[in-house]
Formats: structure tokens, sequence, C-alpha cells
């Protein structure tokens, strides 16, 4: 067995089976795998697929390439929330705090912007002083003490996601969901995360550009979720146009920290408020969304998501 003959299987249409997929991952890990042949695979994955067991395959495979976060001790359960992006996208920057100011531990381990977006990192970065590149004992602890944790994937979280992650933008294959479901639970087995609320964007100012699109991805990743062990939401959002009124990390920061104090553009407010709600459900076990939504836009009203907004930024000032 070789990375030509797995080459060739997929090309021809074949399921890859658990060891085929290792053995590709392990040797992509140590560069064993040309770009060329990465992109030969990912083109012909791209073209007719994957099944839900080569998904796993690859997820689980991509977690075990690196380190990963045991999340065991903590004494609460902890929810993760995971935008798959897009232009002015600014969500997660608002629910991280929201949330955690509602006593729910909140992580998020996040990577850079890929192609025309701005990844949560980028944007946090753009406080003066702001440090991601946290241990990542600091990072439990923050959950432990505040609620909320960050974390950039930057370090040997993953390594073999991150790869392919840049592979996909460089040729055009960004929107193969597969790959995609894959990334993005190998993420997830990674950091340790049970519970899991996926915000999948579409639309103009995404990599994903239909709403079919994000429902196949959505259901992708329910199914592949409840086979993994993981209690998965999916939450499809429109990105036709950018929401609120900024675009750039600076700007789109700035946007966030008024938001927090009560000035909220009416689309961000809705797109924010309908997450949160979601998030309490899966969290608290209240499904009546009307009142969840309340307790979220309480918490903007009181002031008290922008305390904990403030108190996340500085303990991971410089």
């Amino acid at each position: 067995m070789d990375i030509k003959t797995i080459i060739t299987k997929k090309r021809e249409r074949k399921e890859l089976s658990e060891e085929e997929i290792k053995l590709f991952i392990s040797k992509y890990n140590k560069g064993e795998v040309t770009q060329a042949q990465a992109g030969a695979l990912l083109s012909y994955i791209y073209k007719d697929g994957m099944t839900e067991e080569e998904i796993i395959a690859f997820a689980v495979a991509m977690a075990d390439s690196g380190e990963k976060i045991d999340l065991e001790d903590m004494t609460q359960k902890i929810v993760d929330k995971h935008s798959t992006g897009g232009v002015g996208d600014k969500v997660t920057l608002l629910l991280l705090p929201i949330i955690a100011s509602l006593d729910i531990p909140i992580a998020k381990i996040s990577s850079r912007g890929m192609g025309i977006a701005g990844g949560t990192i980028d944007k946090l970065e753009s406080i003066p002083g702001y440090n991601t590149e946290i241990p990542i004992e600091i990072f439990k602890q923050n959950i432990k003490q505040i609620n909320v944790g960050i974390l950039n994937q930057s370090q040997n979280l993953n390594p073999v996601e991150k790869k392919m992650y840049q592979l996909r933008n460089e040729i055009a294959c960004t929107d193969c969901l597969p790959i995609i479901a894959a990334s993005l639970m190998s993420i997830k087995i990674s950091t340790g995360s049970e519970n899991i609320v996926f915000e999948i964007t579409y639309g103009n100012g995404t990599y994903i550009k239909t709403k079919e699109q994000a429902r196949k991805l959505a259901k992708i990743l329910k199914s592949v979720g409840k086979k993994l062990g993981k209690k998965v939401m999916c939450i499809i959002t429109n990105m036709e146009e950018p929401l609120g009124y900024s675009v750039g990390h600076n700007l789109e920061m700035i946007e966030a920290i008024e938001a927090l104090k009560g000035n909220m553009a009416f689309d961000l407010g809705e797109v924010t408020v309908t997450i949160g709600s979601a998030i309490l459900a899966i969290m608290k076990g209240n499904k009546n969304l009307r009142e969840n939504e309340l307790i979220v836009k309480e918490v903007l009203r009181n002031g008290k998501a922008y305390e904990k907004f403030v108190e996340m930024i500085a303990k991971q000032r410089r």
C-alpha cells in the first residue's frame, strides 16, 4: 500500500479504508506526501465525495496528528461555538462573553481566516496587547475562572488540518463539503469538545455559496458528530451581505464592543440572539427558544456581557 495506490483508488471512485486514510494523513504530516499528491487526492474527493466512514476516519486521523486538549477535568460541561465564517462575521466575538456571562463555560479554538474572510483570532489580535499564544494550561484555567477560554490553533494542535485548510484554498476546493466536515470534526476531537454549535454561513461573503450546500454540510456534521459521540447543533445563517455595518479586523472589533454596550445593528443582533438561544437550549435543556432569547437580551441590556468581554480580554493581555 502506497500513496499512489491510494490516489488511484479514489480516482476510481472506491471507498478508502481506515488504514489507507491513516497512512495518507501520517505521511502528509511528515512531509512524505507532495502537495501535488495531496492536491490530487483532494480533487478526487471534491469531485466524488466521501462516505461518512471515510469522513470519520479522516477526522480521527487528522486529530491524532498532533497534541490534544483534555477537558474532562472541568467541573461543568463546556460548549464550543464554531462558525464557518464570512466577510464581516463578528457573531462569535459577541457570543463568547454573552454565553460566559450566563455561567456556561465556552471554549474557542480558532484558526486564522481563509480566503476573503478573517478569523476570530485575526480580529482579536487587532486589540493592542492581546495575546492569542497562551499555553493550553492557561486556556483551561481561564475557562475555570471566568467561563471562557480562547486559543490559537497555531500551536501543535491538529497540524494536518492546518495544512489541509491551506491546500483547499490553493487548489480552489474551499467548498469541498466532506473535507470541511472532516476538518471541523477533527478540531473538535483535538480539543475535547462534546457540545458543539456550528454556525454554517452561506452566500457571496463566504465559501459555502448556497443554502442547499449549507444544509448538506449540516446534515453531515450532525450525523458524523452523533457517530463520534458528540452533541451537535447546526444553525444556518445568510452571509449574502456582511452582518452589521463594518468589515475589517479593527472596525469589526470596534463594532463588537459597541454591540456589547447595547448599540447593535438589527441583523447582527438577530443572528446573535438566535444562536445564543440555541446554545442555551443545548446546554440548559430549555427548549423554549423565546424564553432563551429574552435571557440573552437581558445580559446585553444589563451590561453583564460587556463586563465579561472586558474580563475576557484582560485575561489574555501581554
